[in-house]
């Protein structure tokens, strides 16, 4: 049976040192790389000759804007729509990366915490930032909500601050873990089908099913994707909301 954790391996394509630090160009980076070039390249296309009449491209160009556009404006608000380039760079981003570990020979740039984490670092820093300059100070109130009792004071403040501390964590974590397990699974399920084709002919009829289950599996997988996605970028909504309002 295949290694299960071998499609998580990165390989240097290019070496590229630069002193102590590796710039290799891998397998990781073309991935990326082509969820950047196909996103812009998509958009571009789509919304080169804005026809007042749309075509089917722009249409789905405009559903994709309209939906990150509303899931901006019903978890931070209007005030937030500041926000919004930075929400759908996020979320078509992650989203190509789910659906190309989809396609055969492609790597899941997502199932790697390096690059979820570096996803929710971002969200982390912008919230911070954005909260002191709109703020300032009082942006620290967060930490205390309203109407608590004063002897509970002392317990809730470390407690609020180390929720928000982890944030970044399980941010990152619930990305690469969802995609990481749904990816083994479909890898030792093909394994069986695999294996059982190698046994003889009565053994490939029985490795049918191990095949009828992985493409199910694969279009579960596909919505698993495109879900894993959303939840991103909404919990990113919802982080993004403390900058622009703290319910004081």
């Amino acid at each position: 049976m295949a290694n299960p954790i071998h499609q998580f391996e990165i390989h240097r394509w290019i070496e590229l040192p630069l002193g102590s630090f590796d710039a290799s160009f891998t397998n990781s980076s073309f991935a990326m790389l082509t969820a950047a070039v196909l996103s812009a390249g998509f958009l571009t296309l789509a919304m080169k000759k804005r026809a007042v009449v749309p075509d089917r491209v722009q249409v789905c160009a405009e559903l994709f804007y309209e939906f990150v556009s509303k899931m901006v404006k019903l978890n931070i608000g209007k005030k937030g729509l500041h926000y919004l380039p930075f929400v759908f760079t996020i979320f078509v981003f992650v989203l190509l990366g789910n659906v190309l570990g989809l396609v055969p020979y492609m790597f899941t740039f997502t199932s790697h915490p390096i690059v979820t984490g570096a996803l929710a670092l971002s969200v982390f820093i912008t919230v911070f930032a954005f909260g002191l300059r709109n703020h300032g100070l009082h942006f620290f109130s967060l930490f205390l909500p309203p109407n608590v009792p004063w002897w509970l004071i002392p317990f809730i403040i470390p407690i609020e601050i180390i929720s928000y501390f982890v944030r970044p964590l399980t941010h990152c974590v619930r990305l690469f873990a969802n995609m990481m397990a749904g990816h083994i699974v479909l890898k030792v399920v093909a394994s069986f089908a695999v294996a059982a084709a190698g046994m003889g002919a009565a053994w490939t009829l029985l490795g049918a099913f191990p095949v009828l289950v992985n493409v199910a599996m694969m279009v579960f997988e596909l919505l698993v994707a495109v879900v894993q996605a959303y939840v991103f970028a909404i919990l990113a909504c919802v982080y993004l909301k403390d900058s622009v309002d703290l319910h004081h």
